[in-house]
C-alpha cells in the first residue's frame, strides 16, 4: 500500500472549483443504469465534489474521498453525500458495501494494484467501477494552437510523469476485472477569455512553471492567445472528450 500522495491541487483549490469544466449529467446517468443496486457510490479522489454531487441524484448515499483535506474543505455540501480524509488505496469502507465506485481525472495519481485490491473489496458482488480523464480543450484551430504551444512546448519538462496515462486516455490501464463497452461523452462549456485563462492557471505544470522560473508562463502566448480569441467579452464553445473506461466486478 502506498503511503505517499503527490498533492498538485491543494494550493489552488478554490481555482480548481472555479475554473474547471463539469462533467455532463448524462455521464451519470449511463452509469446509474449499469448497476444493480443504488445504496452507495464512493467518489474516490472526489477533490471538490463535481462528480459526487452527480452521483447524489442516483445514490441514496455518496461516499466521497480524497486524500487533499484543503480540497475536501472546498466541496459542494448535500445532504447525502459524505466526505471523508483518505488515500484512494485505503478508504476505510466498509467490505462489499458499494455499488458504483467513479474515479473522476486522478486515476494516474494511484498505485493502481493497491487500488484494484480496494475497489474489489469494497464493491458489491457485479458492483461497478468507472474512471475518466482528459486531456486537451478544442474551441478553434487558433486558439488551439496557442494552448497546444504552451501544453507541449513550454510546459512540457514541467508536467509529472503520469501525464503520459492521461494523453494515453488511460488505455495502459489494467485493471483485473470484466471490461464493459462504453459510449462516448464530451464535456463542454461556454466561457470568455479571462475564464479559459482561469483554467489554463489551474494546470499543475504552469504551479511548476512558476515555482522554477518565478513567472508565468502564461504571459508568453497571452498576446497571440487574445488574437486568436478576438473580442475578450465573446464566449465560445470549448470541449474535451472524455476518455472512459468501466469494469464490472
Amino acid at each position: 500500500m502506498t503511503t505517499h500522495f503527490k498533492d498538485h491541487f491543494s494550493g489552488h483549490s478554490l481555482d480548481y472549483e472555479k475554473y474547471r469544466p463539469h462533467y455532463p449529467d448524462e455521464l451519470f446517468f449511463h452509469l446509474s443504469h449499469l448497476t444493480e443496486q443504488h445504496n452507495r457510490a464512493w467518489d474516490c479522489a472526489t477533490g471538490t465534489g463535481q462528480a459526487a454531487i452527480h452521483l447524489a441524484k442516483y445514490y441514496k448515499k455518496v461516499i466521497a474521498t480524497d486524500a487533499s483535506d484543503n480540497q475536501v474543505r472546498q466541496a459542494a455540501e448535500l445532504k447525502n453525500v459524505i466526505y471523508a480524509t483518505a488515500p484512494a488505496e485505503s478508504s476505510c469502507i466498509e467490505d462489499h458495501s458499494i455499488d458504483l465506485i467513479t474515479v473522476a481525472q486522478a486515476l494516474h495519481w494511484f498505485d493502481l494494484d493497491a487500488f484494484a485490491n480496494e475497489a474489489n473489496r469494497v464493491l458489491t458482488d457485479h458492483g461497478v467501477l468507472a474512471v475518466w480523464t482528459y486531456n486537451l480543450l478544442s474551441i478553434s484551430p487558433e486558439v488551439d494552437a496557442q494552448v497546444n504551444y504552451l501544453y507541449s512546448t513550454l510546459l512540457g519538462p514541467y508536467w509529472p510523469p503520469e501525464r503520459t496515462l492521461v494523453e494515453s486516455g488511460y488505455q495502459d490501464i489494467h485493471i483485473p476485472f470484466q471490461e464493459l463497452e462504453v459510449p462516448k461523452f464530451e464535456m463542454s462549456a461556454h466561457w470568455k477569455l479571462g475564464h479559459l485563462i482561469g483554467y489554463l492557471n489551474t494546470w499543475s505544470a504552469v504551479k511548476a512553471y512558476e515555482d522554477d522560473q518565478q513567472s508565468n508562463p502564461i504571459e508568453l502566448i497571452f498576446k497571440d492567445l487574445v488574437t486568436a480569441w478576438g473580442d475578450n467579452e465573446q464566449e465560445r464553445t470549448i470541449s474535451w472528450p472524455l476518455a472512459l473506461r468501466i469494469w464490472r466486478k
